[in-house]
């Protein structure tokens, strides 16, 4: 075989090889297309299906004479959480306006957090009882009620707690670190340029400023005085004349009752039914929508189905 030939021969082994690549990549791809469209479309099937579903719950839910109404504080009150002040104050209001709300539950169980949002929530409360005076709102705490979860929790008629839930922490913090002997040691240079004598506030890789330092104790006892007056405006004559009470420390549940920042032992189960007098619970907490968690499911399974053809495609 001369040279022309084996060239011949070997360029018409090398198109056969790519053509049957090319076609065992295309029929990979097309499977997997075929089975991020199956998927789609079961998906959309289980939408409608949860859908439907939802709408007969909620039409069994109505049908109750009379209810009280539960929303849930969970975990840190901030910004864009499932406690953030615009979560928690539509459920109350959505509580509030329901003909069936014969009493409404905080049930709570939050370290705090901002002085802001728990400062919205607390005057929403307050608007609404004043907008529906024969609807009573109550605070039932779970394992933690603290700082900011105490601040809601001082707007509502009674609270409730558990003996060993830990109540108060009627404080404010500003926290953070210092490391400018760290990278003084370390030979690094700080570069800070600022417009404004004080624009650099507690940087924390330059030494403590004493007038800083002053200015932030400030603004913490402002906030700390605006927090006892809120609690005080809250519990009224029911708070004990104790100095103690304002220090940031936590009680228990029975301490608390002791100290006049809670009210009686009792879960939301026992107020619902013993107090409100209308034992069928209805739970107002706010939840992620339906189309929310529909796009992220959808999100999740493109991404599955991208990475799956980068692997086997490439």
């Amino acid at each position: 075989m001369n040279e022309s030939e084996f060239k011949k021969e070997n360029w018409e082994r090398e198109l056969l090889e790519n053509l049957a690549l090319a076609s065992l990549k295309e029929q990979r791809r097309t499977r997997l297309w075929g089975i991020f469209f199956k998927s789609l479309t079961f998906l959309y099937l289980f939408a409608l299906l949860f859908a439907a579903t939802d709408w007969i719950d909620e039409g069994k839910v109505r049908i109750a004479e009379k209810h009280t109404a539960l929303i849930d504080v969970r975990g840190v009150i901030v910004p864009d959480s499932a406690s953030s002040a615009d979560k928690i104050n539509s459920s109350l209001q959505s509580a509030f306006k329901d003909k069936n709300t014969k009493g409404v539950i905080l049930r709570i169980n939050s370290p705090g957090g901002s002085p802001v949002q728990a400062g919205y929530i607390n005057d929403e409360i307050k608007r609404l009882r004043a907008k529906h005076p024969d609807i009573p709102i109550y605070a039932v705490i779970g394992d933690v009620c603290a700082s900011g979860g105490y601040y809601v929790a001082v707007a509502t008629d009674k609270i409730f707690v558990d003996k060993a839930s830990l109540v108060g922490s009627i404080g404010v913090l500003m926290d953070g670190f210092g490391f400018a002997g760290t990278i003084e040691k370390l030979g690094i240079e700080r570069r800070l340029l600022t417009a404004g004598e004080n624009k650099g506030f507690l940087d924390p890789f330059t030494p403590l400023d004493p007038v800083q330092k002053e200015h932030a104790k400030t603004l913490l006892k402002e906030i700390h005085e605006q927090f006892i007056t809120v609690v005080q405006q809250g519990r009224g004559t029911r708070l004990k004349d104790d100095p103690k009470i304002f220090s940031g420390i936590v009680w228990t549940g029975q301490k608390s009752i002791d100290l006049g920042l809670a009210d009686e032992m009792g879960d939301a189960e026992y107020v619902a039914r013993e107090i409100v007098k209308a034992e069928t619970l209805i739970d107002f907490t706010p939840r992620e929508g339906f189309s929310d968690l529909f796009a992220k499911r959808l999100g999740k399974v493109a991404m599955e189905f991208l990475a799956q053809s980068e692997l086997m495609l490439r």
